[in-house]
């Protein structure tokens, strides 16, 4: 019979993320690891590989957890409520999960990690965001009937970089609330205006013949 799992997945995750929080990235170690969670560090080497694996692991459930609602938001009929749904799950996602926003906001792939994890994990990393990616692109269509660059970096800034900045100075603030949420969305409306859809549209084929 396979020994049972005393010492569940998600709790050794919450230790990695706590300890990068912390502490920092360089403050993670197999040891410190155990400590945290109370997971014997064999335990940790026969599940997870190494501590580039436990990283890699506790940042892809991060992300993976804020683009479930994000992406439901984005496939929203209408595109301007898409937009404004996506920047509003943005905000309730801060709130419900903090430790797991401060993670992604204040902790890149890049930093987290000193090396490169082993397959499949380096190849679920290289992926996560074309899902994101896919969702502008068409939201950036529905919004300005168009895929051009224009176009999509506008609905990036709005959806994307304007949220990131927001949620990344209200949380080291101590200041995100609900109505972090009617702002931003009201920026985000801004930002999206079609005063200029025309050169959009006129342009969205600029390099074809």
């Amino acid at each position: 019979m396979p020994r049972p799992v005393i010492h569940q997945p998600d709790d050794v995750l919450d230790a990695v993320r706590d300890l990068v929080i912390e502490a920092g990235p360089r403050a993670v170690g197999i040891r410190a690891i155990a400590q945290r969670s109370g997971a014997p560090s064999g335990s940790l080497y026969h599940r997870f590989g190494s501590r580039e694996e436990l990283l890699a692991h506790a940042w892809l459930r991060a992300v993976k957890r804020f683009q479930d609602g994000f992406l439901r938001a984005l496939g929203a009929p209408d595109p301007r409520e898409a937009a404004l749904g996506a920047v509003a799950w943005a905000v309730e996602f801060a709130l419900a999960s903090p430790d797991d926003t401060r993670l992604l906001l204040e902790h890149s792939r890049l930093a987290l990690l000193q090396g490169e994890p082993q397959q499949p994990i380096a190849e679920a990393l290289a992926r996560i965001n074309a899902p994101i990616v896919s969702a502008v692109g068409r939201l950036a269509a529905g919004l300005y009937g168009s895929e051009a660059p224009e176009a999509v970096e506008r609905v990036f800034y709005a959806v994307i970089d304007l949220p990131v900045a927001v949620l990344r100075r209200h949380l080291h603030a101590g200041t995100l609330n609900d109505r972090t949420t009617r702002s931003l969305q009201s920026a985000v409306s801004a930002l999206l205006a079609t005063d200029d859809v025309n050169h959009i549209e006129r342009n969205g084929n600029r390099d074809e013949p």
